[in-house]
């Protein structure tokens, strides 16, 4: 028997960003995914080194799932979050949800998915889940994943119920859009305002534009870091560029977020930080590319140009969410345009 919702199984770059837009589209709701990943208030830095960690890890996003509670709670939307120790209830949660022509966003671990070539344990993978037969599940995944794709039942279960970092207790989630529900247009300034002062206030040095240039004088030393530079520098450099991340470590989604708010709100902090996000996101796309020659030459030398570049970019993005705090205090809400 096959159970299977008709939707827009439409891949793109990020996984939650993607399971969110067939979530919303199904409520007709149609958001760019630069503009649910700005309105989730989705940018940040974290440089990520505990004990049991082989290498450190650099992050440029918010945690898992908090993109989607921004989002929810900033456009109005009702969500509804089911999670349980049980796989027969979390199975039956989905079935649910499904049978009311709902699909369903599903947090797990990507490692177990069938689909995937490249078998690393991340327990923050979001998919939208549309259908189901006897043996397989159907999902929207990125396009870097495939995009519409089916995976075992079992292979499902393994994912929903793994434990580690980042992981969820068989979490489900569904989205209603209610109709007095506000404009998007008229969300983004407080997206934006919270985004900048949660960068330019870390509670922590490894978090925020701080977290930047730690990352900027401790890559130098990332050769010492590693018996295996060749593998580990590399795998950085691919997490920032490739790893659903749109590229540059987010900064090209937020780019195109703040270049697509320039076309409603005409004001001018929010084309100085326009400005400078377009120039950091060259400037990580080439800090990727210094990892990279790195791990591949065992030359330092590159480690203390991708350094200096960290440097300038915690200032760069210091300047662009300075200039985008003021949003709040100097745009009108007339300025918004229908």
């Amino acid at each position: 028997m096959t159970t299977v919702i008709d939707i827009d199984a439409r891949g793109t770059q990020h996984c939650e960003t993607t399971a969110l837009g067939v979530l919303l589209r199904h409520q007709r709701l149609d958001l760019s995914e630069p503009m649910l990943f700005g309105l989730g208030s989705g940018l940040s830095f974290i440089y990520w080194d505990g004990k049991n960690m082989g290498f450190p890890f650099l992050g440029g996003r918010i945690k898992p799932f908090d993109l989607t509670r921004n989002l929810a709670t900033r456009l109005g939307l009702e969500l509804l979050v089911q999670e349980t120790a049980s796989p027969r209830r979390a199975w039956e949660n989905v079935v649910t949800a499904i049978g009311a022509g709902r699909p369903v966003g599903l947090q797990l671990d990507s490692y177990h998915l069938d689909y995937f070539a490249s078998k690393v344990h991340f327990g923050g993978h979001v998919v939208a889940m549309y259908g189901y037969d006897d043996h397989d599940a159907y999902l929207v995944d990125t396009d870097q994943q495939g995009g519409a794709v089916s995976t075992s039942l079992t292979s499902l279960a393994q994912a929903r119920a793994a434990r580690g970092p980042m992981t969820a207790r068989h979490r489900s989630f569904t989205l209603t859009v209610p109709r007095n529900a506000p404009s998007p247009q008229g969300r983004i300034i407080p997206a934006i305002t919270a985004c900048a002062d949660a960068f330019l206030n870390p509670p922590i040095a490894n978090l925020g534009y701080r977290g930047v240039e730690k990352a900027g004088k401790l890559v130098r030393t990332w050769l010492q870091r590693t018996d295996t530079p060749q593998q580990d520098l590399p795998r950085a450099a691919l997490l920032m560029e490739k790893a659903g991340t749109g590229g540059a470590l987010f900064r090209n989604l937020y780019r195109d977020f703040l270049a697509e708010c320039t076309e409603v709100l005409d004001s001018s902090h929010l084309r100085t930080g326009y400005r400078l996000y377009t120039e950091a996101a060259t400037l990580w796309t080439e800090t990727a590319a210094l990892l990279t020659k790195a791990g591949e030459s065992g030359n330092a030398q590159f480690l203390v140009q991708a350094g200096t570049i960290l440097c300038d970019l915690s200032r760069i993005e210091r300047e662009a969410m300075q200039a985008l705090s003021r949003l709040g205090s100097k745009a009108s809400p007339n300025a918004i345009q229908p």
